[in-house]
Order: C-alpha cells, then structure tokens, then sequence
C-alpha cells in the first residue's frame, strides 16, 4: 500500500510539473484564457452580492467598473490593500492637480480668436430663436456661405457644444446680454464667451478623467498614476481649458468611444456596454465633423480583431458601431433642416475650406506634418512612444490596440488637404502617453530594486519638462491658434 501510495505521489508530482511547463509554452492566448475564465467565476460566485450594484460610475462617466481590471498583466496590479490605497492616494493627487492646472486661467492670450468668435454668434442665435427653430440659424449658415465672396466659417452643425454652451449660459447667466465686442475687456465679461469657455474646461477635465479610468481598465492599477501624470500635464490639452475651442470637447468623446470600443471587445454582448458605446459614438458625431476620421479609425480596428486577437466581435457590435453614428447624423438632418441643407452645408465647409486663404498657408505639409508639430510641443514624449512603439507593444495586446488606432487615423488624417493642425491630433494624446509610460516603466526596470524610484523621478521630470513647454508655448508666446509656424516662432527658431 505504501509503495503504491508513493508512486501515485511521484505520478502526480510528475504530471504537476507537465502542466506547469505546458502553461508556460502556451504563451499569452492561453494567460488570457485562465484570466477570463478565472473572472466569469468570479462573476458567478458574487452574483448575490447586493453591494456589487454599487460599483458604478454614471452614464456621466460612460461606464459600470469593476475594482480591479482583469485584463491587467498579473505584474501590474497591487496584491496588498496598502498599495492598492497607496495608488489610489496617488491618483487622487494627480487628478486634482490635473484639474487644477485646467482651471486656474494661465493663457497668454486673453483675447477672443476666430474660432471663439463663430461659436459666440452661433450660441446667441441659438438664445434668440430657440432649440425648436434651430433649421433657421442652418438657413443662415447656408445664405452666408452661398455669397462666393463669403469666407469659410463653422457650421452650426458642430451641435453638441454650442447647445451645451447654451445650457452653460442659460443656467449661469439667464437673460444677460451678450456684452459688445467692442468693449475693454470683452473677452473677459461677456457671459456667452465665458459659457464656451467653461464648457471647454469642462471636457478637457473629463477627457482627463475618462483617460485615467481607460488606463486603469486596459493596463490595471500600477499604469494609472503614471499616465494620468502625463495627461494632466499635456500641454495642449491644458491650453484646449482656457479657450472656447470644440477640440476638447471632440477629444473626450474620440477618447470615449475607443475605451467603449475596447470594453465591448473584451466583454461581448454587454447590453450595458453596447447602449454606452452607441451612445458616445452618436455624440460625437453631433460635437465635430472629424468623427469620420475616428470613425474609421474604430472600424479599422474592428476589421483587424481576426489577426490582432483584441477580444471578440459580435453582430450586435457590429450593429451599435452602425446605429449609434447613425442616429447622429440623423439628428444632424433634422437640425439642418433636411437632408439637402445637411449635404450642402458640408459640401460648402469642404468646398470653402479648400480655397480659404490660411487654411492653404497653414494647413498644408508632407505626411509627417502631425510628427513635426508634435514633436515641436512634446517632443520626450514623441520620442519615449515612438520607442515604445518598437520595443513594448509586444508586451499587451492593449498597446496594439492603442497604437494601431493611432495608425489607422494617422493615414486619413495626413492626407487631408489643407487640413493640418496639432489641434485635430488631440485624439493620440491618451496612446501617445500610454506608450511614453510604458518605455519608461521598460527602461526603469534595468535599475533593479531601485526601478519604482527610477521611473517616479522620470514621470515627474517629464511632467515638469511639459508644464514648462506649455509655459513657453501658450504663457509666455501667447500661443492660440496651433499651426507650425506659431510653434517655431514660439520656440525661436524664426524670429
């Protein structure tokens, strides 16, 4: 009995260490598998705890969240609860100076731009003859744009942040009247452009904070702090807080969808998920016209889910990444005012916007255009990607999914003509920064037991390195439209 008893012990040591070498060679499609199947246990044993209902975040912020994400790699996330509230302590520190660097007023230009301008005329328009007869300020646009000597202007069709505007005005101000533009201090006193303005800061703050929780659920606890680091201190991001320009409020939405996407992807047939992404997708197809771009964006990473293995597409995926655009653009023809006014108001911006005469002096540029400008503002962070790029994106299949949607809406985008500026490169800000922090976490590691200290020093020189170009850029320069030849003035290279 012993004899046999012990070589049972010896065959089942023996088949121990098979399995375990054969979960080794299995890789990462098999890691993944234990993980997501080790998660859907976990789901069903904690089906009957009435607290887990409490563990959402509003439609606000876009999404129900779990405490950990189970697609982090194992080496990622806090095993102990004094790390994990370490991390959180952390986090909470970022954000506030995050937010705080948003809004607390530190533009250099004070004045009111071109773009603040158009938006200001739309929200009065809006003031004066109500949401019901909106088709009228559409008929406006288009008479405007009609006379041949009339420049390109923006169209009243970039809804959501002139309505938002509104509601900001109305509820802040009420019936005050718009001050005259002509006023000492216009910019500064009258209650529309206050409205577009805070509405700016608004989103700026809440792309701050959807980006912290995408890191959070793609990459797990420990990426957290490090790239909302990076994202508090982006210094075009914190120049979008200060002015009333639709670009932040369009990065937060663009930021959105590909978190949603990613969600979707990993959790299919999530009735929850699924109604939030369509959501999103047709909110921004009301906030800017550049939703075509991320658009197709989305849909090149849906198209390559079969190679790239990101999670599982499903039809009713397929279906909500068609209705939730279409539902926007079919309030968009309802605002408009038809479907004819609808094409014609975009065939004139394109049509106008080709001839316009600073769009063609500062629009233009070869197919690195966007790296040039990038690489003008933050340049370490260009350079810490573009190296994660090569070395770590093998790593997760997260960083594919980040860097290929950078690609994808990278070789639309460069090919538009006369349509550059660093403004509508916003929407790489959050994957440009997940891959600077992950080259950092790489390089920091050779430290060995000093590589938390090694790379905590490294993301702070590299957010003060940041805070200091926004300093020379859009304090001291008094930098406020974003083309090339402001940078390099800014930076004295043209004098």
């Amino acid at each position: 009995m012993a004899a046999g008893k012990g070589f049972h012990l010896k065959k089942n040591r023996e088949n121990r260490r098979q399995q375990k070498s054969g979960e080794q060679d299995a890789g990462e499609e098999f890691h993944e598998g234990l993980v997501l199947e080790g998660l859907a246990r976990s789901r069903t044993r904690t089906k009957k705890d009435p607290c887990q209902n409490r563990r959402r975040f509003g439609v606000a912020l876009a999404y129900p969240f779990y405490l950990m994400s189970e697609i982090a790699p194992p080496d990622t996330v806090s095993s102990t609860p004094a790390n994990t509230r370490f991390l959180w302590s952390i986090t909470l520190f970022i954000l506030v100076a995050g937010i705080l660097f948003r809004i607390c007023p530190s533009a250099g230009f004070t004045g009111a731009g071109f773009d603040e301008v158009l938006y200001r005329d739309n929200v009065i328009k809006l003031e004066k003859v109500g949401i019901l007869n909106y088709p009228a300020i559409c008929q406006v646009y288009l008479e405007d744009q009609r006379d041949p000597k009339s420049i390109t202007k923006l169209p009243p069709t970039r809804f959501l942040y002139i309505y938002t505007s509104y509601l900001w005005k109305r509820t802040a101000f009420g019936d005050a009247p718009p001050a005259n533009p002509r006023a000492p201090g216009f910019a500064r006193r009258d209650p529309v452009l206050i409205s577009l303005r805070h509405v700016g800061c608004l989103f700026s703050c809440l792309t701050l904070i959807a980006s912290g929780l995408c890191a959070w659920r793609m990459l797990g606890l420990r990426a957290l702090p490090p790239v909302l680091a990076l994202m508090s201190c982006a210094p075009v991001q914190i120049h979008f807080a200060q002015h009333a320009l639709i670009d932040g409020v369009f990065t937060f939405w663009a930021t959105m969808c590909l978190w949603l996407l990613w969600e979707n992807l990993r959790h299919p047939n999530d009735a929850r998920r699924l109604a939030v992404y369509g959501l999103c997708l047709g909110l921004m197809v009301i906030t800017k016209e550049n939703s075509f771009f991320v658009f197709l964006g989305l849909a090149g990473l849906i198209g390559v889910n079969r190679l790239a293995k990101f999670g599982t597409v499903t039809s009713k995926l397929l279906l909500v990444s068609i209705v939730g655009p279409l539902a926007g653009v079919t309030l968009l023809v309802a605002l408009a005012g038809g479907i004819g006014d609808f094409v014609e108001i975009y065939r004139m911006l394109v049509g106008k916007a080709e001839t316009l005469q600073y769009a063609v002096l500062t629009g233009d540029g070869p197919w690195y255009r966007y790296l040039v400008d990038i690489l003008l503002v933050s340049p370490l962070v260009l350079i810490l990607a573009i190296g994660g790029v090569f070395t770590q994106v093998r790593t997760n299949r997260a960083y594919v999914f980040l860097v290929a949607f950078v690609g994808f809406t990278y070789l639309i985008m460069c090919n538009v003509r006369y349509g550059m500026n660093l403004r509508y490169a916003s929407i790489w800000e959050l994957p440009l920064r997940v891959m600077a922090a992950a080259q950092i976490g790489a390089l920091s590691a050779r430290f060995g037991s000093r590589q938390t200290l090694v790379a905590t020093l490294a993301i702070v020189a590299l957010c003060a390195y940041d805070l200091r170009q926004y300093y020379i850029y859009f304090m001291d320069f008094g930098l406020y439209e974003l083309v090339t030849e402001g940078l390099v003035r800014a930076v004295k290279i043209l004098k």
